[in-house]
């Protein structure tokens, strides 16, 4: 499961730098402390019909490009089906997106109460989710472009806290495969989203400001307070 994340602009900056993507006046996207789905994040893609990279704003809720309407999108997709389940088949082959990424937010419940935990690299650089993309047009003409990230099993540090964990792409290498066109076996992708190695990562109990999906500014990487931190050892 990933529901809500965090990109930071200087993140931004490096994973486009590192793949070459250039931008229109520089103009980065902002940093973002607190996106959750229906917003339009930042992705790299393969420009449809052209031979570069972009970087575009998609609709984070996958709508499959046959679906009658646009009423049930697919925030996540989880890897073990993409090849199977029509919703993603067809954007697996063809249609891989990388998400930039600084951390990403889960939950863990006690009781009734739901406690925010921010996880990250060890070394706090930025990394990828694996995302997949469509193009739906509703009946009116309208076009809406849309993407969803790419889950697998939890490792260790993510266990304790949740069942499914974003897959994560850390460097050139595995952004390079991911996006690549002329890879389109599944068996050569599948090898990427296996869970993250669990030393390379960390998680940090944060503040409950975060809850709040108005809320989205650097506020949210607050650690929680002593109080908060009861019960909340991994």
């Amino acid at each position: 499961m990933c529901c809500r994340y965090v990109i930071l602009q200087e993140h931004t900056k490096s994973v486009l730098a590192q793949l070459g993507v250039l931008l229109e006046n520089d103009a980065l996207p902002a940093s973002r402390y607190n996106l959750s789905p229906g917003a339009g994040i930042p992705v790299v893609r393969n420009q449809p019909d052209a031979n570069h990279r972009e970087l575009a704003y998609l609709h984070w809720g996958l709508v499959p490009s046959w679906a009658r309407d646009a009423d049930n999108p697919s925030v996540n997709a989880r890897a073990e089906s993409l090849a199977e389940k029509p919703s993603f088949r067809d954007a697996f082959r063809a249609r891989r997106c990388l998400i930039p990424a600084s951390g990403f937010y889960e939950w863990a419940v006690h009781g009734h109460t739901r406690k925010p935990w921010l996880f990250r690299l060890r070394d706090e650089s930025p990394f990828a989710l694996a995302g997949l993309w469509e193009t739906w047009r509703s009946p009116d003409g309208d076009v809406l472009e849309s993407c969803a990230v790419v889950t697998t099993a939890p490792n260790t540090v993510m266990q304790p806290v949740h069942h499914r964990m974003p897959a994560m792409l850390n460097g050139l290498a595995a952004w390079e495969a991911w996006l690549d066109p002329h890879v389109p076996d599944t068996a050569t992708l599948g090898i990427l989203l296996q869970p993250f190695p669990s030393d390379a990562m960390t998680a940090l109990a944060v503040s409950p400001h975060v809850n709040n999906v108005r809320h989205d500014g650097p506020s949210c990487l607050s650690p929680a307070t002593e109080e908060a931190q009861l019960g909340l050892d991994l």
